[in-house]
């Protein structure tokens, strides 16, 4: 049976955000008509009265959650403002699906670990952000978890898209504008396609698989900031100089990981998923990048 057939109504925040754009696309491509995005004005995660109306008005099966204050430097100042997006909305939404029995996806991030480990990070390994992002996204998951038993948590690493800013736009403008560029080369990690994670999302949803919890998604692989900026330079073809730096001569205002390469083995077998190899997705990201 097609995926068309039988899915739910979906409503999806943070819909004009990276990930939003991506399951806009795939939910396009896959001719899916129950999606609904609607504008960050009416879907406000903070506004209770907002989000009120919007789930009267819809009655949405599943509500997916793409919104999320993502500034990691600036969230080390901006905590409050970082925490009421990331642990008051995520709650709010976990109260709203509670009330009018939806399903709640939920996306988070690697970095609620600590990135001490040397091994793949199961979702039972334990959580210890060292940064304010980190921190107020794991509140996020802890309330959600409270509050609604229907949800599933996707954690998340290394996001980018021909969508919103991330860095492979970022190495493609720096490497047309710059002769060198440095890039640290002592965090390790797996990019992840954002339209490779939105597919996944949805056919989490198409599967009617209630098997609740936390999940980790990201490509298949493991490399590191500089890798991946070879990576994009080789397959752009873009001529730059680039040398490898440590995360010590490149200070940031918030610490992060240096190993969140996460194990996706409970993903693939829950959900009967294939995941693409980071560098397959990347050749396809460039290239649509390209024909832009």
């Amino acid at each position: 049976m097609n995926i068309i057939d039988y899915m739910s109504k979906i409503l999806v925040f943070g819909a004009s955000g990276q990930l939003g754009q991506c399951l806009k696309k795939v939910a396009a491509e896959q001719q899916i008509t129950d999606v609904i995005f609607p504008g960050e004005g009416t879907a406000n995660i903070l506004d209770e009265d907002g989000l009120k109306k919007l789930f009267e008005e819809h009655k949405p099966q599943y509500c997916i959650n793409c919104a999320a204050y993502t500034a990691v430097d600036k969230a080390e100042d901006e905590v409050d403002t970082a925490r009421k997006v990331n642990r008051d909305g995520a709650a709010n939404l976990a109260r709203f699906c509670e009330s009018y029995g939806a399903t709640l996806v939920h996306v988070s991030t690697d970095f609620v670990f600590e990135g001490n480990s040397t091994q793949p990070l199961t979702e039972t390994d334990h959580a210890a952000p060292i940064n304010v992002y980190g921190l107020t996204k794991l509140e996020g998951e802890k309330v959600i978890a409270k509050t609604l038993p229907e949800h599933y948590i996707l954690r998340t690493s290394w996001l980018y898209s021909e969508y919103g800013n991330n860095f492979v736009k970022t190495m493609l403008r720096l490497g047309a504008e710059k002769d060198e560029l440095k890039i640290i080369a002592d965090q390790v990690g797996t990019p992840t396609y954002a339209i490779d994670l939105a597919a996944c999302i949805l056919k989490i949803i198409e599967s009617d698989n209630k098997q609740y919890g936390i999940y980790h998604y990201s490509n298949e692989g493991v490399t590191s900031w500089y890798d991946f900026a070879m990576g994009i330079f080789d397959i752009s073809n873009t001529q730059v100089k680039v040398y490898p730096v440590r995360t010590s001569e490149y200070v940031t205002r918030a610490v992060r990981p240096a190993f969140s390469v996460m194990d996706k083995s409970k993903v693939k077998a829950a959900f009967n998923l294939e995941i693409p190899y980071w560098r397959k997705s990347l050749e396809t990201c460039i290239t649509r990048l390209s024909e832009q």
